[in-house]
């Protein structure tokens, strides 16, 4: 075969440097495939949402390291007697006191202050954990929604298809005489519906994958998916318990946080007594003497009293909300194993309905073809199909939504393992 020497063409240029940027543009965007979702899930440690959580325990951990902390003590100099009257004029009558103060805490203070800070602690590690559990809850949802928003494409594309095969089959019969023009212009008119709802379903699959990648921090968008969550086989662990939901356990560990602090400001109400000792240099004797003292505030007109009626109003707000977070989870609990077993036989009747539209689709279009039913039995047959297809995805997306609240319940990813 002898090579090409020729010049290429001039009009042949443009499109093939546009191929060349397509495929380079093409080429990292197909790479970019979701993980399945456990690997997503453990690849997301940092994640935005996440991160913000970890950050709020480190902080309360910084608190509670604070809280042990002791009061620090005090050095002073003074010099008495000098830069006065006569026989103070000079330093020969100074008395100068060097003094250390330190303040002793009483009244359960420093103890209290420290039980606080642990208490802080676990708040925040249950408010991480309940951050958690919500942050699979929400990539779970995430993850079904782009895989829903592929199958809808898909959907669509057969539809597409289908719509061109009804719309050959009408032409030829028209290009036969044995239809009206009309018949083609109604199957060119499905056509362009279903042509359209491919674009809109197409628009919906991008912001679907933008969506899961923004959740996990990704550079790009996803543009496919490794894994299923459609499928009728998620495990399920038995029942959720109403008290062990991590929203119930965060509203019981900031109760137990405030409580904390109302010890502490009540501990605030004893006064703190700072103890001094010193030596003072007597420069007119030559001597030296040992000094003492203590400092003892009275607590006449601040007794703490606000702090303390804000921290037991604190604590009826958080009785409060821990009385409803039992009340929702245990509703929530009943509510989701009734809506678990309705949802799984609406997949059941949604999967029959659909063998029953292939079947009416598969036999109306034999008899159209055959000329024995009209264009508009077809298409409304077709249109049957495509609602179908649709409605036992629908059912399968809100059967996965129901057994995603129920892994949320019980503190587990969408494929069953504990979050911890």
């Amino acid at each position: 075969m002898k090579a090409f020497r020729g010049r290429i063409p001039r009009r042949a240029v443009p499109g093939m440097l546009a191929a060349t940027c397509l495929m380079a543009i093409a080429q990292p965007v197909r790479a970019q495939v979701a993980p399945p979702f456990a690997v997503l899930l453990r690849e997301s440690e940092n994640a935005p949402r996440l991160a913000v959580s970890g950050a709020e325990v480190r902080r309360a951990e910084g608190l509670s390291q604070q809280a042990r902390a002791r009061p620090n003590p005090n050095i002073s100099v003074l010099t008495e007697n000098v830069a006065g009257s006569t026989p103070y004029a000079a330093f020969d009558r100074a008395e100068t006191t060097l003094q250390y103060s330190q303040p002793l805490e009483l009244g359960g203070k420093r103890s209290a202050r420290i039980a606080a800070g642990q208490a802080g602690v676990v708040a925040s590690q249950a408010r991480d954990r309940d951050a958690r559990v919500a942050f699979a809850y929400d990539l779970a949802r995430a993850y079904a929604g782009a895989e829903v928003a592929d199958r809808r494409v898909t959907l669509s594309e057969d539809q597409v298809e289908q719509a061109r095969r009804d719309f050959r089959a009408a032409q030829a019969l028209v290009d036969a005489g044995k239809e009206a023009r009309l018949r083609s212009l109604q199957a060119q008119s499905a056509l362009n519906d279903v042509s359209a709802e491919l674009e809109l379903a197409k628009a919906n699959r991008i912001a679907a994958y933008s969506k899961l990648a923004a959740l996990v921090g990704a550079e790009r968008p996803y543009t496919g998916l490794a894994d299923t969550l459609l499928g009728p086989n998620a495990p399920i662990v038995g029942p959720p318990d109403p008290r062990g939901t991590t929203t119930v356990q965060v509203a019981q560990t900031e109760r137990d946080a405030a409580v904390a602090r109302l010890r502490v400001e009540r501990s605030r109400v004893a006064p703190d007594i700072t103890a001094t000792i010193g030596m003072r240099r007597l420069n007119a004797e030559r001597a030296t003497a040992l000094v003492g003292g203590l400092t003892i505030p009275l607590s006449i007109f601040d007794r703490n009293r606000g702090n303390i009626a804000a921290s037991r109003a604190e604590i009826d707000a958080a009785d409060a909300r821990l009385a409803m977070a039992r009340n929702e989870a245990l509703a929530e609990s009943h509510s989701v194993v009734a809506e678990l077993a309705a949802a799984d036989a609406r997949v059941s009747a949604a999967a029959n309905a659909q063998a029953t539209a292939d079947e009416t689709y598969r036999l109306a279009r034999i008899a159209y073809e055959a000329g024995k039913s009209p264009l508009v039995e077809l298409l409304a047959a077709r249109r049957g199909l495509g609602t179908a297809r649709g409605v036992l995805l629908d059912a399968r997306a809100a059967q996965f939504e129901i057994r995603a609240r129920l892994a949320r319940l019980q503190g587990r990813t969408i494929s069953g393992e504990p979050i911890q």
